[in-house]
């Protein structure tokens, strides 16, 4: 006689519970267990090296404050000269602001109303003087200063000046900012002969007077425009300014210089 089992409905149940429950166990500890140890990996432990954390910039002792700079000093300071050279104020004054310029250079026009400001506030104490140091790359600089030259021939230190006023006036500098077929003109408007003021410029007879004053200023160490130098011409003590500085850095070194 043959028997056959027959499983009953609970029973098929409860197997195939416990076939699916098995491998979620297994993977519900496969989790934890991973879990805690990527809990244990990333646990820092502090180092015992004895090396103190780094100071924060914040935190850094400030820097010593530098020394202020020594002023810049000529060393040949061609002498100051009325027969020569173009003095405005008074030329006995003992103290000289030296300005070696170029018509063209836009420093050298933003400069121009200081100096206009130094000699109303030391009057008679300080003489400007005016040298000439065109610089190549200014392509109507040369002929201007000659053209200034020229004006001074046939109109004394006074068309010098109001010569000079002009050019910086009208000149939008950098090179070519007075047309130099406009110089004529402008001698003009001052009250020379215009005839005879282009018949001196185009001669180029004050080319070398140029020449001389920028070797001079070089000599005494100006390398750039405007390149000024305040001089005590008693005792030949000076002092070196490059660039347009502001007024308080001329009146300092003035009023160092002075008796």
């Amino acid at each position: 006689m043959t028997i056959q089992w027959k499983s009953s409905s609970a029973d098929t149940g409860a197997s195939s519970t416990g076939t699916i429950w098995f491998p979620v166990s297994i993977g519900l500890i496969g989790i934890i267990v991973g879990f805690g140890l990527a809990n244990l990996v990333n646990v820092r432990i502090p180092s015992n090296t004895g090396t103190p954390p780094p100071v924060p910039p914040s935190a850094a002792a400030p820097a010593a404050p530098r020394p202020p700079a020594e002023p810049q000093v000529a060393q040949e300071v061609p002498p100051v000269d009325p027969e020569k050279d173009h003095i405005r104020g008074n030329p006995n004054a003992q103290v000289a602001v030296i300005e070696y310029s170029d018509f063209e250079c836009p420093f050298c026009k933003r400069v121009h109303p200081t100096y206009q400001q130094i000699m109303k506030e030391y009057g008679d104490k300080v003489m400007w003087v005016y040298r000439h140091y065109p610089l190549g790359f200014h392509q109507n600089a040369q002929k201007e200063a000659e053209a200034t030259e020229c004006a001074n021939e046939l109109g004394g230190n006074d068309a010098f000046w109001k010569f000079t006023d002009g050019i910086v006036e009208k000149t939008t500098s950098n090179g070519t900012g007075f047309p130099l077929d406009q110089l004529p003109v402008l001698a003009k408007e001052i009250g020379l002969s215009e005839t005879k003021f282009k018949s001196c410029l185009d001669s180029g007879k004050y080319a070398q007077h140029v020449k001389d004053d920028m070797d001079g200023g070089s000599k005494a160490g100006v390398s750039g425009t405007p390149g000024n130098i305040i001089l005590n011409v008693k005792t030949q003590k000076n002092t070196i300014i490059s660039g347009a500085q502001p007024f308080a850095n001329f009146k300092s070194a003035i009023d160092a210089l002075l008796p």
